[in-house]
């Protein structure tokens, strides 16, 4: 057994008889990819998440943004509803007299608007791509009401939208709804620095939240590697989870009130900021992860914890997934309060992280398992002591085979780039089938290990080009017990495609697991869900959409 020493202050080292926390270099990070996507002109048809490869490597004649399929296409299945009515130059007319500005409508159906409406009309994976003609921004929650009152009365079906960067294609129109687009409502309302309550727009970018809540020591409860762009109140609709559910929980915790706008153009106003409120039915919880389906989230509510003045973060080598699980169990032991993130890589994605850009990685050597822990606590001194009795123990127990220790910011940033560049990376090859899963912790890699047998065993995994898989992959939030299943691809293919579904949904289902952990059902994953939820509690959803929004006309085509 190894045999641990104390960590030097000066270099925060661990040294042992045969594996040591060496200190991390000063590379420079990786230039951040955009989140601007091409999809091939084999589409895939499966309900994963497909991201194409990046735009900047675009080989001659590869399709640009007005080549993508249409989702109606993609879905033929799928028919305009013909309740909806279709978008007059009358009602054109009324939203330009009621949002008053030219930059609040973009109009498509009385002049040539293409390349202005494409971004409303298509995700960010080039995935799904709509046919509206019509884009409207309201600048409040009366003007949205107007808007929603409007459409209801003259039945014309609506997309609410935010930051557009969803995966399951939930804010992109099916065919010519109006997009309601959320952008012009980003103003902060008010922040309580001794309650740590924020209310603020839906519109409001995530980054721009928490950038706000950090001039006064608070922190947003979400982080995502798109907060960049996306909104918070598409967030809440879609009950985003992200890197910080482990410390500080989902949505559905930390929203303490909404304000939304029904279909026939109520305004729910329910912007409560008391942690209790045990009056009648929480109705809130309805939009939590609703989707757009029963009405607007126009502000909220949120509970912001005190920022950490102290943060570590370490990145370890493990042999085995149950090596893994032990030391997850030792940080949620030995950590607790200051335990902030506990995420897993495999090492096949670690390989494929190198070998797409040349990253070079934090150790020498290869191993199975690698993991990423994040503390943050108040008092350094501290959490270097809990740090460095956890690490002597998991170095001590042989249950960590290596790892590494930030020294500084840029070493933190450089280390959760092992992380969050993995999804950017695995479509360097073509294609990537991505699936967002919830399965009983004990089993998380299982599904990894059998996807990957069952495709070798298909000869569609292989290192040459006749060979459509790359490599079947798993990486994800330990802490949360959700796994980021993905499977890169040279092409779409077919074959492929019918050895992983259903497959996938009926291996999760033995499981009482879920076919989706934070991302949502959208359109991809809205046939899917009796995989997940029972027929009663299908049945009671419905029941609740059709309360909500009799004429169906708010996100249809998705959802269930």
């Amino acid at each position: 057994m190894a045999c641990a020493s104390r960590i030097a202050p000066a270099l925060r080292r661990i040294r042992c008889a045969n594996s040591t926390f060496q200190r991390v270099s000063l590379v420079r990070p990786a230039p951040q990819i955009a989140q601007r996507r091409w999809q091939t002109t084999q589409e895939a048809t499966t309900s994963a998440s497909q991201e194409a490869n990046h735009e900047d490597d675009l080989p001659a004649g590869a399709p640009s943004a007005k080549t993508i399929k249409f989702t109606s296409e993609s879905y033929p299945e799928l028919k305009r509803d013909s309740k909806f009515a279709e978008i007059t130059k009358e009602h054109v007319t009324f939203f330009k007299d009621l949002l008053g500005s030219d930059s609040a409508v973009i109009d498509g159906l009385t002049k040539d608007a293409g390349e202005d409406i494409e971004p409303f009309n298509s995700d960010w994976m080039r995935k799904y791509r709509g046919h509206t003609k019509l884009v409207v921004k309201p600048g409040s929650t009366e003007e949205v009401s107007k808007v929603l009152k409007y459409c209801n009365d003259n039945m014309l079906a609506v997309v609410p939208q935010g930051g557009n960067t969803g995966l399951v294609g939930g804010s992109v129109p099916v065919f010519d709804e109006i997009v309601i687009n959320l952008s012009r409502m980003n103003n902060i309302r008010s922040f309580d620095e001794v309650s740590g309550v924020l209310v603020a727009d839906a519109g409001v970018i995530l980054e721009v939240a928490d950038n706000y809540l950090a001039e006064k020591s608070h922190i947003f409860p979400l982080d995502l590697g798109a907060k960049g762009s996306c909104q918070i109140g598409g967030n809440v609709a879609t009950n985003a989870g992200g890197l910080r559910l482990l410390r500080y929980g989902s949505m559905h915790g930390n929203i303490l009130g909404i304000e939304a706008v029904l279909p026939d153009g109520t305004i729910v106003d329910d912007l409560s900021k008391l942690r209790k409120n045990n009056t009648g039915y929480d109705i809130k919880q309805l939009f939590i992860g609703g989707e757009g389906t029963i009405g607007i989230i126009t502000a909220i509510s949120i509970l912001c914890p005190q920022r950490s003045p102290a943060m570590n973060v370490a990145y370890f080598g493990l042999e085995s997934f149950e090596k893994v699980q032990q030391a997850f169990r030792e940080a949620k032991n030995q950590l607790s309060e200051i335990l902030s993130a506990f995420e897993l890589m495999d090492g096949r994605t670690q390989k494929l992280l190198h070998k797409a850009n040349g990253k070079k990685l934090p150790l020498e050597g290869d191993h199975p398992f690698y993991c990423l822990i994040e503390t943050s606590g108040s008092n350094t001194e501290h959490d270097s002591a809990k740090l460095e009795a956890f690490l002597e123990y998991v170095m001590g127990e042989e249950i960590v085979s290596d790892g590494v220790l930030a020294q500084d910011q840029t070493q933190m940033l450089n280390l959760w780039s092992c992380r969050e560049g993995i999804p950017e990376v695995l479509g360097h090859w073509g294609g990537v089938y991505k699936y967002d899963l919830s399965i009983p912790i004990s089993e998380l890699y299982s599904l990894v290990e059998e996807m990957r047998e069952r495709l070798t065993s298909a000869g569609l995994v292989g290192d040459s080009d006749k060979h459509p898989v790359v490599d079947v992959v798993g990486y994800g939030h330990m802490g949360d017990s959700n796994l980021h299943l993905n499977i890169p691809t040279r092409r779409f293919d077919k074959e492929v495609e019918k050895a992983i579904e259903p497959f996938v949904y009926e291996w999760v289902a033995k499981r009482n697991g879920s076919i989706s952990a934070e991302h949502g059902l959208g359109i991809a994953k809205k046939a899917f869900i009796g995989y997940s939820r029972s027929d009663t509690m299908i049945k009671l959803m419905k029941q609740i959409k059709n309360l909500y929004d009799p004429n169906g006309i708010m996100n249809p085509y998705k959802y269930i």
